[in-house]
């Protein structure tokens, strides 16, 4: 997704010359392209989240499109107060990514774990969060995320994530994309589990339940119309996520639901526990440290399912 995110924002550099690109000391050989072309419109601001973040208000002030690129972990929790008072306060339009959101640098232990950083920033006024599921739905995202007038955080995947749809999906940021039908279960996937998502409603299908399949690409705003709808029709309403199941996609579900008395589905929540990681390993061990592989999240589904 990386790379997708490199060639995606140099073409869009191209068409609009405000579009400027910071990073924190990340993805040097990753945007060549780019700083090449617009060299004075790339900024390294080396290991300094906060004043990257500080940086992207002003060129905002300035009328410029600033899009920040650095590893999720540090993007989020060390520029913190910054995103909140620099940016969520007068409402600027920068668009933070990023990268190896969840577990995709699980291999560096669990400082570079990002699975409460939807939680965080979701909680901001005037701020959208956005989990594409792949490189396509990346692309349409970032052009969509460049046309608000608040600011935004992207959090993508790190590489080698395989591709969902077979083409540039056409995204509007609050309206999730459907990918499978059915009345009995309906999945809402953010983020880059997606395929095993499909994988798991195709295991519940093998069994005669049929199970509904959504790219939750933005987890705020919430698509409400569409929870209105599978909260009435569906029995069942599942949530994956590789984030925390406190405050992250299933947490918003959950306080929608909370607020709506009609909805009458069941709700099963399924992401990272609620602890530390300590284990070391790449991300697909990780998820299976977690339970976010497709014989486990299926075995889940199938209990709330059967009681």
């Amino acid at each position: 997704m990386r790379n997708a995110f490199a060639d995606e924002i140099t073409a869009l550099a191209e068409c609009d010359p405000r579009i400027v690109l910071l990073s924190g000391d990340i993805g040097n050989r990753l945007f060549n392209d780019f700083k090449e072309r617009y060299p004075t419109r790339f900024y390294n601001t080396g290991v300094a989240e906060a004043d990257m973040i500080g940086i992207a208000a002003g060129l905002a002030l300035g009328g410029l499109k600033p899009v920040v690129y650095t590893i999720a972990s540090f993007a989020v929790y060390r520029a913190y107060e910054q995103i909140r008072v620099d940016l969520c306060y007068p409402s600027l339009p920068v668009v933070i990514v990023g990268v190896g959101a969840g577990l995709g640098y699980a291999s560096n232990g669990p400082t570079h774990h990002s699975c409460e950083d939807v939680a965080v920033l979701r909680a901001l006024p005037n701020m959208s969060v956005l989990a594409p599921a792949d490189a396509w739905e990346l692309r349409s995202l970032l052009g969509a995320a460049l046309q608000l007038s608040g600011p935004a955080y992207m959090r993508i995947g790190k590489k080698g994530e395989p591709l969902v749809h077979e083409a540039r999906p056409a995204i509007q940021i609050g309206e999730a994309l459907q990918l499978r039908t059915g009345n009995d279960i309906a999945i809402l996937c953010s983020g880059t589990l997606l395929p095993q998502a499909l994988d798991v409603a195709g295991e519940m299908e093998s069994s005669g339940i049929r199970t509904a399949v959504f790219s939750v690409h933005t987890i705020k705003p919430l698509d409400e119309l569409l929870l209105g709808r599978l909260f009435r029709d569906a029995k069942l309403v599942v949530t994956i996520e590789e984030h925390s199941r406190i405050g992250g996609l299933g947490g918003a579900v959950a306080e929608w639901k909370v607020d709506h008395r009609e909805a009458n589905a069941r709700l099963l929540r399924i992401g990272v526990p609620d602890q530390i990681l300590h284990h070391s390993g790449e991300q697909e061990h990780a998820r299976e440290m977690c339970g976010l592989t497709v014989e486990k999240m299926t075995s889940a589904i199938r209990l709330v399912w059967s009681a």
